[in-house]
């Protein structure tokens, strides 16, 4: 059984070289960010990369980076907990709030979020994105939208999207989103 403590953590074990021989650099639990103008809405950067990463040298988180979205070559991996419907809706939610937290929080990523048409954005990347759990829909232009349930997979070439949880339960999903050029 999950301890409360580890609900909102996600376990990261990087490998290494040492000496010619593999070795574990690392094991550690992240904490999820709640965002609080958001209830329900979770983010984890579990991993990043600024460029094509050079094995020669030691694998190593860095600092928060200034932008989510990688460059060409660069990466980055993230798990994602979007609310139950009706979150979004809610006449009490702060927006000014929300966006001013997204701006912090998911740097580079909430500068392409539309003014007119919140939600709906475009990245230069190739994004690999998997339902963890729950159920979420994807939308694309023209309101078309995929409904995607747990172990569906979507592989997103820098299109104009956004995802909707239209359920009254969680949806998690994970997300290794890769530069791309453009």
């Amino acid at each position: 059984m999950v301890s409360k403590n580890e609900r909102n953590s996600y376990r990261r074990v990087v490998t290494g070289q040492e000496n010619g021989k593999s070795i574990i650099q690392s094991d550690e639990r992240l904490e999820a960010y709640r965002f609080k103008a958001v209830p329900g809405f979770e983010h984890t950067l579990l991993w990043e990369n600024l460029g094509i990463p050079d094995l020669s040298q030691d694998q190593k988180p860095g600092s928060y980076p200034q932008s989510l979205i990688p460059g060409p070559g660069g990466s980055t991996l993230h798990i994602v907990k979007y609310p139950p419907a009706g979150v979004l809706e809610d006449q009490t939610l702060d927006f000014a709030a929300a966006v001013k937290e997204y701006a912090e929080r998911l740097p580079g990523l909430s500068d392409s979020f539309e003014r007119e048409d919140p939600g709906m954005h475009r990245t230069n990347t190739v994004d690999y994105a998997v339902v963890l759990e729950g159920e979420i829909w994807l939308e694309m232009d023209d309101g078309k939208t995929v409904h995607l349930i747990r172990g569906d997979t979507v592989i997103q070439n820098g299109t104009r999207h956004a995802w909707h949880n239209k359920r009254q339960e969680n949806a998690t999903m994970l997300f290794v989103i890769l530069g791309a050029k453009n």
